[in-house]
């Protein structure tokens, strides 16, 4: 997997401190990009990946981009926060090769990198604090603006601070050699092969192929490997890239429909809606409204 993290791009989007009350109550919520978080104060909520977290002061918690979260507090909590936006290669995500942590306890090289981060990245604080309205077109867009402003010094070590606080959360499992360690490194170079294809047809029988593969095969072991059908898996990357061309650019429903791999803009809604529980359009419009 090392020659897939060798490629990690990381770029940070927002990074501030912040004291929030009972109006950090936010439902729905799926963005393209990672949240770090690091309490300091106060205790709040968080609700994805099937499970409840409880924010602790002394704690650090990773939310995964394009993950379905609940934010709740009840009363008050403090938090240093960071979003960022991650790929290893052509669209393929860390968290699809890692397994990973959500909760850790932090330390004092940790609270130093998240106030470090700060201290070089002052115009990287949100006006508005909820989760459901801060990754909207302008924002992401502004990225590039903001990194200019950096030095040279202090883009690099963003860029370090950030990789380092995100290893934290990547779990210490040796990828230990196995009878079946060349048929593993094949399937995972399929999730490769899918994300630099998907805005065309892809099929079981072309994937199967890719790994010399029959199709009962090739399914088994790609749902044993990764715990999701292929079809299901091509239709998750499909929505995820489609959400960041909604939020990122104005091209029309058809255009990206076709640029993710969907035939017509009915069956493009269909799936969108089934994984967001919104229309491409509802999505949009609701993304824009800040």
């Amino acid at each position: 997997m090392q020659n897939y993290l060798a490629s990690l791009k990381l770029n940070l989007l927002n990074i501030g401190f912040a004291s929030l009350d009972s109006k950090w109550d936010f439902d729905n919520v799926i963005s393209p990009f990672t949240r770090l978080y690091l309490i300091t104060s106060g205790n709040a909520y968080v609700y994805h990946n099937n499970m409840k977290f409880e924010l602790k002061a002394g704690y650090m918690y990773l939310i995964p981009s394009n993950t379905y979260s609940r934010y709740k507090c009840n009363s008050y909590h403090e938090q240093y926060y960071i979003s960022f936006i991650e790929e290893v290669i052509n669209g393929l995500s860390t968290y699809n090769i890692e397994d990973f942590e959500y909760e850790l306890k932090a330390n004092e090289l940790d609270r130093y990198h998240f106030k470090r981060l700060l201290e070089i990245n002052p115009n990287r604080v949100l006006i508005n604090n909820a989760p459901s309205v801060y990754h909207n077109k302008p924002l992401l867009f502004g990225v590039s603006e903001k990194d200019n402003d950096l030095s040279t010094s202090h883009f690099v070590e963003s860029i370090g601070i950030l990789k380092i606080l995100f290893s934290r959360f990547i779990r210490d499992v040796k990828h230990k050699d196995k009878p079946n360690g060349k048929s593993e490194v094949v399937l995972e170079n399929t999730l490769v092969y899918i994300a630099e294809h998907l805005h065309k047809e892809l099929t079981i029988s072309e994937l199967a192929s890719f790994n010399n593969l029959s199709k009962d095969h090739f399914s088994r072991n790609f749902f044993e490997k990764f715990g999701i059908r292929p079809n299901k898996y091509i239709q998750s990357k499909r929505v995820e890239r489609a959400q960041l061309l909604l939020l990122t650019t104005d091209d029309s429903l058809l255009e990206i429909a076709e640029k993710v791999g969907f035939l017509n803009i009915s069956y493009f809604s269909k799936i969108f809606k089934k994984f967001t529980g919104r229309t491409p359009t509802h999505f949009r419009k609701e993304q824009m409204k800040v």
